[in-house]
């Protein structure tokens, strides 16, 4: 015997996501047209100048900045989208339980990410100069 589809229920079970959907696509417009009327419209000189946090802006904009910056920030990068990847595997670890090759395989990451950074440490990209 063919089992009865309620399409009730199927109908149901959508209308939260309906209802997101709805609220994702309106809410975007909405917020911006009342910003738009809302807000303090100034059309002044002053406006369109640099802002340097009050005071008046000196010099190029286009200046040479310490390499270091970059260094910094691509390790923070790397480091930090590695420690992204163990947050998942510690959840999982914590409410499946884990086979001893994924033991490795995570292990085997931590070892890779540790000598990434004692690599790092060596080089010597670690240390601020003050030149």
């Amino acid at each position: 015997m063919p089992e009865i589809i309620d399409m009730s229920s199927i109908i149901n079970s959508y209308i939260p996501v309906a209802i997101f959907l709805f609220v994702g696509i309106v809410m975007p417009p909405i917020t911006m047209l009342i910003v738009k009327f809302i807000s303090p419209r100034s059309k002044s000189k002053q406006k369109f100048t640099t802002y340097e946090s009050g005071s008046d802006p000196t010099g190029d904009a286009r200046i040479q900045f310490n390499v270091e910056y970059y260094i910094y920030a691509i390790a923070f990068v790397l480091f930090d989208v590695e420690i992204l990847f163990l947050y998942p595997w510690a959840t999982v670890y914590r409410g499946h339980g884990i086979t001893s090759m994924a033991t490795m395989a995570i292990l085997a990451f931590i070892v890779i990410m540790v000598l990434g950074f004692v690599y790092e440490w060596k080089k010597g990209a670690l240390q601020w100069s003050t030149k």
